[in-house]
């Protein structure tokens, strides 16, 4: 029964869009907008009252997530160095963060569209199953935020030390050159499979959870409720150390070795 179970979760067909030459991934692609639109929605509500004096709730927290990553940059770095990085590093962190949190959200659309046999851009396809997906739970999405990340490192320690930034590759020798550009090419990748790798995982894990016999009952939601929980503590932690990784690594190529 639980092998039948497991395959059938493997067996979701991949939705496929093409425009000209392109090709995306239909259902990575509205996930993400979703996950695009809860962050302005969230956004705007921390500043639709914004005051310098008794804040509210949602300005409180927005606020918690600003003074949080200042923080990252400045144990990390001279936040004067790094205040440029602030904007990137506080939408970065939302977005993994509302990104890895969507496929713990269950489906409302409550497979209308496959009742209805809406075609329309695959929509039937998209929207089925009992929860949603997280973006991040598609490895393109993740290398694509560690491809960002590298980028950012690279350009921003060139525009810091000029072509000085290259001279770490071969120190303390040459030959040692070979080995720091594995390091550079192994960075975004790590940082892209352990995302990935967390809450694909994580999902597999709930969809399991959601088929079982007998879910609807006491026995079951016990379980369900703890599994739930420690999703979302995967995920905080995973966005958490998405950013902390960006941070250090920037701070690295940014900052000279006698500090």
């Amino acid at each position: 029964m639980e092998k039948g179970v497991i395959k059938e979760v493997h067996e979701e067909e991949l939705v496929l869009w093409h425009l000209g030459f392109m090709t995306f991934h239909g259902k990575t692609l509205i996930m993400t907008w979703i996950v695009m639109a809860a962050i302005l929605v969230f956004c705007m509500l921390g500043i639709r009252h914004l005051t310098s004096g008794k804040p509210g709730k949602m300005q409180n927290i927005l606020e918690w997530i600003v003074d949080f990553v200042r923080g990252l940059i400045s144990d990390n770095m001279n936040y004067e160095q790094g205040r440029p990085l602030l904007g990137y590093l506080v939408t970065l962190i939302m977005f993994v963060f509302f990104s890895n949190m969507l496929g713990l959200i269950p489906n409302f659309t409550f497979t209308l569209f496959e009742h209805l046999d809406v075609e329309f851009a695959h929509l039937n396809k998209i929207f089925e199953g009992p929860s949603m997906m997280s973006p991040t739970a598609d490895i393109n999405t993740t290398l694509a935020l560690a491809l960002l990340t590298i980028i950012l490192v690279v350009s921003l320690g060139i525009k810091t030390k000029g072509v000085h930034y290259f001279h770490h590759f071969v120190e303390p020798f040459k030959v040692f050159a070979i080995i720091h550009v594995i390091d550079l090419l192994s960075k975004p990748m790590t940082l892209a499979f352990r995302l990935f790798g967390n809450i694909f995982a994580g999902e597999v894990l709930l969809k399991v959870i959601l088929m079982l016999p007998g879910l609807w009952v006491l026995p079951g939601i016990f379980p369900m409720t703890i599994w739930l929980a420690f999703s979302i503590f995967i995920g905080a932690i995973q966005s958490y150390v998405f950013v902390v990784l960006t941070t250090a690594y920037v701070s690295q190529a940014v900052t000279t070795s006698d500090h």
